[in-house]
């Protein structure tokens, strides 16, 4: 019927179509009326009808569900739970962090309840104002400086906030311990910043600011600021001095029973991250890059540094020159099975950490469940220095008398115990595992040790390529670093030691290292005919190997390019020149105007890069003062980087007559401005 229909349809159409309308349009819409309903009834009369569903003597009412709370309130997580203070912390090594869950574990001694260590990346930092809604309430904050004056990446959004809004923060009480290091221009500037923003925005302050220099003595400067910051809390609410002993564990043990698929291999926060690895790809979650080339750039002695290339090119990672690679290194496997053997613990043994403080959103100290090989291997620091918490810690676990005040000591504020810590631990450069092994009767349980360590951080490396000529790779140069303490010991850098494992034979699998890309504001001039100054002593010259990549390109293509000239300095010509002949054929090209330094190929005379910056002084203040040219320095920070910025000083006063405090203000401007940039470590 419905096809019938259909075809008288489409012949009445072609009958108009032929001779012209046969039908109006009132005839055309009954046919078609006709037609609809003759399909109706031939298919659709005898369907069933939906029913509708049996009355069962109630009626529906819409879900109600209960609003969640705000995980990132950290008002609300106070109040619930009945603490008065909270702990923030700016950190990107990890030692802002340790400070704050000290002070978190500490406040309980006195009486105290506070929150977890907070991050202000995960919590709504906009509730500060009303944190005086908590009576007797104090907030904390341990801030480290990172590069040149900056905030770490955790606490930048936090304090851009601060720094251009205007919270009313009158009736918050607060206290700072700001964490830096000397050797740099902006010492402790982000703990004096947020020391004097919260008293201009109406807080109170509850003691001094603690100022810590980790190129002195970071953990008693600590300590000492640690010492008057619980009586003046005290004495600011009035409260009575009562030291409670209490358990100082934050994590309790647990053993799982899970298949090895759940168990956490080295991943930074995803669960076999590394076996599906999916962009975007950053400190969390780490790119696995193939190393394609591994080279010694030394030609003798017996230093080694290593040229390293890593493919990036399915990874939609980005960089420019002056970038920094940011490495997750793994430690000596020599020395992760040490610790099973003196604590004589199976390490294969699956674990799981897990905090007491259900407030927390630190759920586990590390990635878990994992083995305890997995956390010694990829996520605790087991080479470096204890600091003097952790030694009163292991002191509860020391069978023999004088072995056990001996920790004690060094545990305590007397100048006898930090002039012992001074020397038996920092001086003598002790880590916890030789600590277990001159102190045979100390025997932690391998947890509360997994508890004492902190996390094992990324290393950075400049980025020593140029993406304009290598778009789909890194390269790292970097220094294999082993030395001998005082003890005798030989000791390795982390990183290093397992880069210099990565080299590609042709009969293995290829090495895979995980990577994020870390930006920077070292930076090539936006017009490639300013002229530019580069100085770069032994690894330093690494991003100026990208420097001159990218304008010995853009000369290639035959655009103009201004001076580019290099300061380079290494101890022996024949040794450890690196990239001699790369930076040869720059200059045979015309770009690269070179001034070397090699400090020991006279004997009886040292040059250093510093006497060179001496000797071109005139040359340097006519790129710097009349040619609006760059200057860059990327190395040393202790010696190096400082003696530098006080040449370039004494050179524009010299030959830009200056006044010595006009020279200061010229150079300050052209940090300002960024055409005085540095790069470098301490």
């Amino acid at each position: 019927m419905a096809a019938a229909a259909q075809a008288a349809a489409e012949a009445a159409a072609e009958a108009v179509a032929a001779n012209g309308p046969m039908f109006g349009v009132l005839d055309i819409v009954l046919l078609a009326g006709m037609a609809g309903f003759g399909i109706y009834w031939v298919y659709f009369r005898g369907s069933p009808k939906a029913q509708p569903p049996p009355n069962k003597g109630y009626t529906m009412q819409p879900t109600l569900i209960a609003p969640k709370a705000n995980e990132n309130s950290f008002i609300t997580k106070m109040k619930a739970s009945g603490k008065n203070i909270v702990v923030f912390y700016g950190s990107q090594t990890g030692t802002a962090e340790e400070f704050a869950l000290r002070l978190v574990k500490e406040a309980a001694r006195y009486g105290m309840k506070a929150l977890y260590p907070a991050d202000p990346e995960e919590c709504e930092m906009e509730e500060l104002s009303k944190l005086s809604e908590i009576n007797n309430s104090l907030v904390i904050f341990c801030m480290a400086t990172y590069g040149e004056g900056d905030p770490t990446d955790n606490a930048s959004a936090f304090y851009e906030w601060l720094k251009t809004e205007e919270p009313d923060l009158t009736g918050v009480n607060y206290a700072v311990f700001g964490l830096g290091n000397k050797t740099y221009e902006h010492f402790n500037s982000m703990g004096k910043f947020f020391d004097k923003r919260l008293e201009e925005l109406g807080a109170t302050r509850v003691v001094e600011a603690g100022v810590g220099d980790d190129d002195g003595n970071m953990e008693e400067d600590f300590l000492t600021w640690k010492d008057s910051l619980w009586p003046a809390v005290l004495d600011f609410f009035g409260l009575e001095m009562n030291l409670q002993e209490i358990s100082m564990r934050q994590y309790r043990l647990e053993t799982p029973d899970v298949p090895p698929e759940k168990l956490f291999t080295g991943e930074i926060a995803r669960l076999r991250a590394y076996q599906t690895q999916r962009p975007p790809f950053d400190a969390k979650n780490p790119f696995l890059a193939q190393v394609t080339a591994w080279r010694e750039l030394h030609r003798g002695g017996e230093r080694s540094c290593m040229h390293i290339e890593l493919d990036i090119a399915n990874s939609k990672l980005r960089y420019d020159a002056g970038d920094h690679v940011a490495v997750y290194p793994v430690n000596d496997p020599v020395l992760v099975n040490h610790f099973g053997e003196l604590l004589s613990v199976d390490l294969d043994t699956p674990i799981s950490l897990v905090n007491i403080d259900d407030q927390s959103t630190k759920k586990h100290p590390f990635p878990c469940p994992c083995t305890y090989r997995t956390a010694l291997s990829h996520y605790l620091d087991i080479t470096s220095n204890p600091r003097t918490h952790v030694l009163k810690e292991l002191a509860e676990h020391t069978a023999n008398f004088e072995e056990k005040q001996k920790l004690l000591m060094m545990a305590s504020s007397s100048l006898e115990g930090k002039e012992l810590y001074q020397q038996w631990v920092l001086q003598d450069n002790r880590s916890l595992l030789h600590i277990l092994e001159d102190l045979p009767s100390c025997k932690p349980s391998l947890d509360l040790v997994c508890e004492l360590l902190t996390r094992l951080q990324s290393r950075y490396y400049s980025i020593s390529s140029s993406s304009k000529l290598h778009p789909e790779s890194v390269h790292i140069t970097a220094v294999l670093l082993k030395y001998t303490t005082p003890t005798g010991r030989i000791n390795k850098g982390v990183a290093t030691t397992w880069l210099a494992s990565k080299k590609p034979e042709a009969d293995q699998t290829t090495h895979q290292i995980p990577i994020f890309i870390r930006k920077s504001q070292f930076r090539l001039p936006a017009r490639h005919q300013t002229p530019i100054i580069m100085i770069g002593p032994g690894t330093g010259v690494a991003p100026f190997r990208g420097f001159v990549q990218e304008r010995l390109k853009v000369k290639r293509e035959g655009k103009p390019v201004g001076d580019t000239v290099l300061f380079f300095g290494c101890r022996k010509k024949s040794e450890d020149f690196l990239y001699e002949e790369e930076f040869q054929e720059s200059i045979d090209e015309g770009l690269l105007t070179l001034h070397t330094a090699f400090s020991r190929e006279q004997p009886d005379k040292k040059v250093y890069v510093t006497h060179l910056l001496k000797d071109h002084g005139e040359y340097i203040w006519r790129i710097l003062g009349e040619e609006n040219g760059h200057l860059y320095v990327c190395g040393d920070a202790r010696n190096m980087a400082r003696d530098v910025h006080d040449i370039i000083i004494e050179t524009c006063s010299k030959y830009g007559q200056m006044s010595s405090s006009e020279a200061q203000a010229f150079v300050k401007k052209l940090e300002t401005q960024r055409r005085y940039s540095a790069d470098v470590w301490s």
